[in-house]
């Protein structure tokens, strides 16, 4: 995994993509009907035809592919949340920001090592001053450096302690996180740091990580910053604009 910002697909990917959906789709009916009926068997003039018929519908209305590109995504978003949404979606104990009990949920994979997440971090305070109804669930993904495990583990001791955005909020704020600048974070944000170099060092919050590493796996992200929020999942620093409308849309 790597700290990434977010790369569209080209459009030119994209066309070839669906004209060949299209195509596969074409000749599945006509394998279906030649199955049900013998009779209904075309010749190959017939059947270059419909491809001709599918690619110049294509060339000529080519608005169509960034609906049926959105609909594919959401569709494979949907399949690879079924089963996993609720795991996903239910926090660390106190790992939230935002409003604890919103109804809607915004999940955030993030690193401290991760120079992305650090800009994104006011887009999402911005997100909950205008959004009261926004729960954030934090998923600590350490993916980026060696201290990043050591960052993670403090940040779910913090939140044993209802401090996760006070920890949160500092660590970014001091910069790559080490041993000097995870120690001054969890002295900012009022931590007791005995209990909270136990809990960093604890069975269940290593399995926390991992659970986090796991559902990052699944859901095929493979950098930090990354979300989910209603059906929709989103890879990179995709800005305030792009955040603000999937909340609209999962809102709606």
């Amino acid at each position: 995994m790597t700290d990434s910002a977010k790369t569209p697909p080209s459009l030119a990917w994209i066309a070839g993509l669906l004209v060949a959906f299209a195509l596969a789709a074409g000749m599945g009916w006509l394998a279906a009907r030649q199955f049900a009926d013998p009779a209904a068997s075309l010749s190959q003039g017939d059947k270059r035809a419909i491809e001709a018929v599918v690619r110049d519908y294509i060339l000529t209305h080519p608005e169509v592919l960034p609906e049926a590109m959105d609909n594919l995504q959401r569709k494979t978003n949907s399949e690879r949340l079924t089963g996993i949404r609720d795991e996903v979606e239910t926090p660390f104990p106190g790992a939230v920001m935002g409003n604890p009990k919103g109804t809607i949920t915004l999940v955030e994979f993030s690193d401290f090592a991760c120079g992305f997440c650090r800009k994104s971090v006011e887009d999402v305070a911005r997100l909950v001053k205008e959004n009261p109804e926004l729960r954030i669930v934090m998923r600590d993904i350490p993916i980026l450096s060696d201290q990043s495990e050591a960052a993670a583990r403090m940040a779910l001791a913090a939140a044993e302690q209802g401090k996760y955005q006070a920890f949160h909020d500092a660590m970014f704020a001091m910069g790559p996180p080490d041993p000097q600048t995870i120690e001054a974070a969890a002295r900012a944000a009022g931590l007791d740091l005995e209990k909270a170099r136990t809990a960093a060092g604890s069975e269940r919050v290593g399995q926390e990580i991992a659970r986090s590493l796991g559902h990052a796996r699944q859901l095929g992200f493979d950098g930090t910053p990354s979300w989910v929020i209603g059906d929709q999942m989103i890879s990179g620093a995709v800005g305030y604009e792009q955040l603000a409308e999937a909340i609209e849309a999962a809102r709606s």
